[in-house]
């Protein structure tokens, strides 16, 4: 059997490609496992009974139902979803937005393909353009989106500012950003998968004033941020204007199952996503918009955010972090700030192996991390601080994230000890 070139590019092993199958793996595989990798938002008690009882008032009313289940919804999502969302970001942050300026994609992963193809690659005046990231360790899922055949990411390498506690922070290199006419566009995450880190209001001022002057629209992955689910745990403005394209999903509230992706654009953008959901899905699914379009009615979906959700992290955080402060004080390890989201990101100074090699080991002890290298497109030259990092998701249960953060420690002491897996 004969592949095109496009088929092979799916063929192959990458960083997504790893990250989905170790969810499935470490479901099924034998003995103890600690799950510690992935993107799985925790079982939050509260949010699931909210969502059960939204779910019930649902399924009790037969029209809506009835929609739900037995008809296509729009190519851009559904209205009464996307005039709700409209009315509050108009409301929560003053945004001039209606119902022409959002979209709904079946999860950000299709998000994220849309808008990077369009926006990089090959044009009709014969140039190859790129997405700029500048602030690289970044999401492992935008790598592998790019259809052209030459790569669509360019990675800024970040400047590492060393904190008190064994703790860094990556700061944005704004003097180096040379944005050129190869750039089509500008991609942050805030905050950012995979560090935590939350970009502060000045960098993303300076940013914003960069892309605009280069004539390039900024693309800002808000999936851990505001106004849902509101992981960021330090001083953050979110922003909206018409050079930017904010990404938003129900993912993180504890929807993960039902991909559904939002995009906040200007009406030029979104109707580039309505017509590639029509020709790719026809249209995007409904569940997602008819189970949460009353809790942002109502004002219930801002309130679960701010008094639920953010406090039930912040402590899974606090926890995570005594573990790490307890069982790794021997070691050469700093941990990223942790501004937002739901990961630690562990940086092992001089680490005898590549991460690639720790993550194996710690596979063959049923710990199921993320190694660092799949955080970073090709970058100008080798950076051995990326083959030193492991992204490790604090969501779970406390019992198995403590016994996963000490099997880890264990480990890389014995690497350090013997230099060798």
């Amino acid at each position: 059997m004969q592949f095109s070139s496009f088929a092979n590019r799916y063929r192959q092993s990458t960083g997504t490609v790893q990250l989905m199958e170790d969810l499935g793996k470490a479901t099924t595989a034998p003995g103890p496992i600690f799950q510690l990798g992935g993107g799985n938002p925790a079982h939050v008690p509260a949010v699931e009974n909210l969502l059960r009882q939204a779910m019930t008032d649902l399924i009790t009313d037969a029209t809506r139902f009835g929609r739900m289940v037995g008809e296509y919804d729009a190519p851009g999502g559904n209205v009464a979803f996307r005039e709700a969302l409209a009315d509050l970001l108009r409301d929560q942050f003053g945004w001039p937005l209606s119902v022409d300026n959002i979209a709904l994609t079946n999860g950000s992963q299709s998000s994220f393909g849309i808008l990077f193809n369009s926006f990089a690659g090959a044009f009709d005046d014969g140039s190859h353009k790129q997405v700029l990231l500048p602030l690289t360790p970044e999401y492992v899922g935008y790598f592998d989106v790019g259809l052209a055949e030459t790569p669509i990411f360019e990675g800024r390498r970040a400047d590492i500012e060393l904190l008190p506690d064994r703790q860094f922070k990556y700061r944005l290199d704004i003097d180096h950003l040379d944005l050129t006419s190869n750039h089509g566009a500008v991609c942050v995450s805030r905050p950012t998968n995979p560090t935590g880190n939350v970009i502060t209001d000045v960098e993303m001022a300076q940013l914003r004033t960069a892309c605009h002057d280069a004539g390039v629209p900024l693309i800002v992955d808000g999936a851990y941020g505001l106004p849902f689910p509101g992981m960021i745990y330090t001083e953050a403005t979110p922003f909206w204007d018409e050079n930017t394209i904010l990404l938003l999903s129900l993912s993180k509230l504890g929807l993960p199952g039902v991909r559904t992706g939002i995009v906040v654009a200007t009406p030029e953008v979104i109707q580039l996503i309505r017509n590639t959901n029509a020709i790719n899905n026809l249209a995007p699914s409904r569940v997602g918009p008819e189970l949460i379009t009353p809790l942002l009615h109502s004002r219930k979906l801002t309130a679960l955010c701010d008094e639920i959700i953010r406090p039930y992290y912040e402590k899974r955080l606090r926890h995570a972090l005594d573990v790490v402060n307890d069982a790794m004080a021997h070691l050469p390890v700093r941990v990223h700030k942790p501004e937002g989201a739901l990961f630690i990101w562990l940086w092992f100074k001089d680490l005898p192996v590549t991460s690639e090699v720790l993550y194996q080991q710690l596979i063959a002890d049923g710990v199921y991390v993320l190694a660092g290298h799949h955080f970073y497109p090709e970058l100008h030259e080798g950076w051995r601080h990326q083959h030193e990092c492991i992204r490790v998701n604090y969501a779970g249960d406390e019992a198995v994230v403590e016994k996963g953060l000490s099997l880890i420690a264990d480990l890389v002491t014995r690497l350090y000890e013997t230099g060798k897996p």
